[in-house]
């Protein structure tokens, strides 16, 4: 596509980027140009760059602000902070529950006159009608949502309130949007431009090889022992793995329950360490505390849930551990990619035992109830218009997270919308049929969930480069195997004979004339419909089906029995 020079000098003049990487500028000239962008990147690599640039050229030929939506009050005062250093005090004003009333009425006062070119909320305060009138006053010359994933819900971050932001930006005229996420599969993708309305979207899909990550997997039989290694795993890397360094090095340790990170963060401290749990059941105060603790390098190690992380942006984290394996290779992604974001060497070093992949899968599972459904869609019916989600768990019952599942299932199912004023039905189909369309679609998503858990352990049980499978997870190409994982460190000498001599192992594409079909071509199965192949080991293609998730299939299977076809 077309780009504009008129922004890389923008970026060079205004931000102090001389030179822009892979995709910011064809992100800021789409967006200038009125098309939407999601822009799939991590963190580091640039990403609000490109909605920044994009925001002062419009903002500058119109007046009209950018509206940002991030989902942390301490990411908004981060991205204020720089906007202030390079544009001047104003440019930049947020709209959250941290500033007082006098602060919000002069944030308003500046863009409602022009002179600020950014507007910082969090999604609640869009879930007010008089916000949403007052930003649709000033015309928004683009919508930003940070921390895209939040939108989906099989992304690993998944937030209620960022499902009203498809009717809020309707409301609004349909501005331009620019999505943002650190990770994002091909089915998180498509539900975030699905649920935020993105139309024809430039998707920008970089940065996700961090090759100075030593990816490592240590496989377990028993419990007791895992545990054991884990600890001292950590008092290790802690102690810069006996090399004598002057200084301790700081990580993150990650485990799958509040006990657990209590459990393993004393354990730390019997070891002398200086370590801290952190989860969702500890007090606001005592998790700033904590945070701030680490960023300020008084900490050794964060053990915790995956409530800690999102827009930590610390560059000398040299080691992320796993004590349990995680329910996606996204979640897994994000988390280790806080380490070593100073382009210093790091590690990523999952503890796996086969066994917990049955405690993940009962985690994750989440059936689909025929009744509950029908309940809810019988309270709609006899409502005089729209109803919030809070009085419908009132009126039937449920609990509010079981009425946000429940709710998402209905709108999946083209039963309901969500909007400001609450939930409304707005199909005249019978409630049963409804209720059929919900639990067929929930019972899909409850298949590619667990395909993906698959994935997550095919990860685990490679022998294969891990770098080469963790990228063609995202749909991305490593020709050859990387170097920095434990498999490539206990291949043959480079020159040695391959253990699987004529077979081809490359990762996610393979040789032209050696596959049958292309990496990310689509294709289409008999039994599973349409799908998108991602990636061949060996004699093995891994496809994406659209209402099955990830399956392996034997190449010469796909071969003789033609068991796909071009899509």
């Amino acid at each position: 596509m077309p780009q504009n020079p008129a922004l890389s000098a923008l970026a060079s003049s205004a931000f102090s980027l001389p030179t822009l990487r892979d995709g910011q500028l064809a992100g800021m000239s789409a967006l200038a140009d009125g098309r939407d962008v999601l822009a799939v990147m991590p963190t580091g690599y640039g990403k609000s760059a490109i909605y920044q640039v994009a925001a002062v050229h419009l903002h500058r030929e119109t007046g009209h602000p950018a509206v940002v939506v991030s989902p942390l009050i301490a990411l908004q005062e981060d991205q204020i902070t720089g906007l202030t250093e390079a544009l001047g005090e104003g440019s930049a004003v947020a709209i959250n529950s941290a500033h007082s009333d006098a602060e919000v009425d002069d944030a308003w006062q500046k863009v409602e006159s022009g002179a600020a070119a950014f507007l910082f909320l969090a999604p609640e305060q869009l879930a007010k009608k008089e916000t949403v009138e007052r930003i649709a006053a000033v015309h928004p010359a683009l919508i930003v949502v940070d921390e895209a994933h939040c939108v989906s819900s099989w992304g690993h971050d998944f937030r209620p309130d960022y499902l009203t932001l498809g009717a809020v930006r309707e409301h609004l005229g349909n501005p331009p949007v620019a999505a943002l996420t650190a990770t994002a599969s091909p089915p998180v993708r498509e539900e975030i431009a699905e649920r935020l309305g993105m139309k024809d979207p430039l998707v920008l899909v970089h940065g996700f090889d961090r090759p100075n990550i030593m990816l490592d997997v240590v496989r377990h039989h028993e419990e007791k022992e895992k545990r054991r290694a884990v600890v001292e795993q950590v008092v290790a890397f802690v102690d810069g793995n006996g090399s004598g360094v002057d200084t301790r090095q700081q990580g993150l340790l990650y485990a799958a329950t509040r006990k657990d990170t209590e459990k393993y963060a004393a354990k730390l401290v019997g070891h002398g360490l200086r370590a801290e749990a952190y989860h969702a059941g500890r007090s606001a105060a005592d998790r700033e505390r904590i945070l701030e603790l680490f960023m300020d390098d008084q900490l050794d190690v964060v053990v915790a849930t995956t409530a800690f992380g999102m827009g930590i942006d610390k560059p000398n984290i040299r080691f992320v551990i796993h004590a349990d394996i995680p329910a996606a290779l996204d979640a897994y992604y994000q988390e280790i990619g806080r380490s070593g974001r100073d382009g210093q060497p790091a590690s990523a070093v999952l503890h796996y035992r086969a066994e917990d992949l049955g405690l993940r899968k009962f985690f994750g599972t989440h059936h689909p109830d025929p009744e509950a459904l029908l309940a809810v869609l019988k309270a709609l019916r006899s409502a005089d218009g729209p109803v919030f989600a809070s009085s419908l768990a009132e009126l039937t019952g449920f609990k509010p997270r079981h009425m946000t599942g429940l709710l998402n299932q209905l709108q999946d199912a083209g039963a309901v919308s969500s909007g400001k004023r609450g939930v409304r039905l707005i199909s005249t189909a019978k409630p049963a049929a409804l209720v059929r369309r919900a639990v067929e679609l929930a019972e899909a998503r409850q298949r590619v969930d667990e395909s993906r858990l698959q994935m997550m352990r095919g990860y685990a049980e490679t022998d294969g480069c891990r770098r080469q499978f963790l990228l063609g997870y995202f749909g991305e190409d490593l020709p050859e195997p990387c170097g920095n994982c434990d498999s490539c460190a206990e291949a043959p000498p480079h020159g040695a004979p391959e253990p699987h001599a004529g077979k081809h192992d490359g990762g996610a594409a393979g040789n032209a004339d050696d596959v049958p079909f292309p990496v990310q071509s689509p294709v289409t199965h008999k039994k599973w419909g349409p799908g998108l192949v991602m990636r061949y080991e060996d004699d093995v293609i891994t496809v994406l089906f659209e209402r099955e998730g990830y399956k392996t299939l034997s190449r010469e299977a796909v071969t003789k029995r033609k068991l796909l076809k071009p899509a």
